[in-house]
Formats: structure tokens, sequence, C-alpha cells
């Protein structure tokens, strides 16, 4: 047995309000057909007028908790990966803190954008790891509709809302994250970014993303001494099937071991691979002793991969 950072309960929230293909061909000069061949993309939720992004969050974390089915003031950690934080300061995690009536242990927010819940779990792992917690929440959680230009065809048909969280716990266990990588290359920022829109170089970011994902995997998969014939499920970022497919299609994995909510979330940023995540949990696709992989890009670009035993 090690120490490792053990998944014990997965959650997610999605605002009720869907955005359809054929709500955005009335928005933009397009068809509900060239969006989906492109994106894969059906529909996507977003915000309601003073839904915020902590909001999200907070009821992403509440279900986790409840699917861990542990006391919440066990919790004595919070991350949330955000790209869009309610306000510049405080921190989305300290609002989620308050959220749920805690008040021990750190909470801190983490920005790599559509990377950034890779980010915050490998964050977790190393803390909880070194024994500064013992029980984390982590959570992917974003308002992308808030900074969308909704004129801008090649971007606005991508982009919902949503959120996702995770329970870590560090226990003595075969089961947990084995291993984590993460990179960024920042002369590459220009690909994508947001000023204060979202902007967009469709071609370089899809290129970028199928070779970076492609060989963070295999550097995580290489720590956690596997191969990728000994992953069960692939969980990438939901950015768009093409690149999900590609990637997988890269590493040479059967695309049924594929898990894709694209077609009904959109990119939700950071919140997309926990939404995944949690779907997954809760259709019983995923089983005990199984080797996941979750892998993301995002603007920096920054990219990263999890390898994880369920």
């Amino acid at each position: 047995m090690t120490q490792r950072s053990v998944i014990l309960g997965t959650g997610s929230y999605l605002p009720e309000k869907i955005l359809t293909n054929h709500d955005l061909t009335k928005l933009v000069e397009t068809t509900e057909e060239w969006i989906f061949t492109r994106t894969g993309i059906n529909q996507r939720h977003i915000a309601a007028k003073g839904e915020l992004t902590s909001h999200l969050a907070i009821k992403a974390a509440e279900n986790a908790i409840a699917a861990a089915n542990i006391d919440k003031a066990t919790i004595d950690l919070v991350i949330v990966a955000t790209t869009t934080p309610d306000i510049p300061f405080p921190s989305v995690a300290t609002k989620v803190q308050a959220g749920l009536g805690l008040k021990q242990g750190a909470a801190l927010d983490v920005q790599a954008v559509c990377a950034g819940f890779v980010y915050a779990m490998a964050t977790a792992d190393s803390m909880l790891k070194n024994g500064l917690a013992t029980t984390a929440l982590v959570i992917g959680a974003d308002t992308l509709s808030r900074i969308v230009d909704w004129s801008d065809r090649g971007t606005c048909i991508l982009f919902g809302d949503g959120a996702g969280a995770v329970i870590l716990q560090s226990q003595q266990s075969d089961r947990g994250i084995l291993s984590s990588h993460l990179s960024s290359d920042g002369t590459t920022g220009d690909l994508l970014y947001a000023a204060p829109t979202i902007h967009m170089q469709g071609k370089e970011v899809f290129k970028n993303a199928v070779l970076h994902m492609t060989g963070s995997s295999r550097e995580a998969l290489a720590r956690a001494k596997l191969q990728a014939t000994d992953i069960n499920w692939v969980i990438p970022h939901q950015a768009n099937q093409r690149i999900l497919e590609a990637t997988v299609d890269k590493m040479e994995v059967s695309k049924d071991r594929l898990i894709s909510t694209v077609a009904n979330h959109g990119n939700t940023s950071a919140a997309s691979i926990p939404l995944a995540l949690d779907v997954a949990a809760r259709d019983k696709r995923l089983k005990p002793g199984q080797n996941l992989l979750i892998t993301a890009i995002g603007g920096g670009l920054a990219w990263g991969s999890c390898v994880i035993r369920w």
C-alpha cells in the first residue's frame, strides 16, 4: 500500500438554461449541421443572470460531498480551478468555503483555463502527500458565457457554463492519483486568450491540443509505469469531439475507451473533466481498480495529465 490521494466521490452542476444549436442560428450566421459537424456539440448550458461561478461550484461541491458520504467538517483544503471568478478577490474557493460553512483549512483558486482542473488535482495531490491537508475538495467551475463574443461564430458555438467537483482524501491505498504531469509554454499565449472576450486561432489550438495532450499523457503514463493499453478510460478536456478523437487516435487508444460529454455540455473550460467524470461515475461506467487518464490543454498555453486508479 502507498499513501495516495483517493477519489471518494464526485458531483456536478449545470445551469437550468440550455442553448441549442438551433438557438445559435438566430444569433450568428450558421446552421445546426455546421456546428455539430465541426464540434460534436448539440447544446450547452448558460448561467442565469445573477448566477455566479461560486454558486455553480457550491452546488457541485454539495453533490460531491453527498456522493462521498463524508462529514464536510473533515474538509481542510478547497481548490477551485476557474478563469471566471465572481470578482477579482476574494477567491471563489473562499466563497465556496463560506457557502459550505467551513472555517478550517486552506482555500485557493487555480487559473490554468481549460487545464485548470488537472492543475488543481495535481496541486491537491501534492498538498495531501506532504501532510498539509487530509481531505480536499477540488472543483472546476466556469461561466465562460460571460466572456464570449456572441457575434463571433468561431468561438460562441463552443462554450458553456458548469461545475464539477471531487472529494480527495489521503489514504494508504492501491487506488487514487498515480501520477501527474504539468507543463506550459507562455510564448503561445496569443493562440487563445481573453481581452476582454475570448479570441482563438482555431487551427493552431487544435494542432497544439492534440500534440500536447498526447505528449503529456504519455509522460504521466510513464511516471505511473503504465502503457496506453493499461488505461480503461480516457477523459480529456471536452473542447470538441474532433480534438478528443484525434487525441485518442494518436495515443493508439480505442475510441470505445473515450468518455465524451461535449455533445450535451459544450466546452465548459475547467469544469469539463469533472463534469464528464461525474457522468461516468454515476452511470457506473467506472469500476473499482480501473485506470483513468485525464488530460487537458488551455490558454497559456498550459497542459497536463493525471493517471488515476478508481
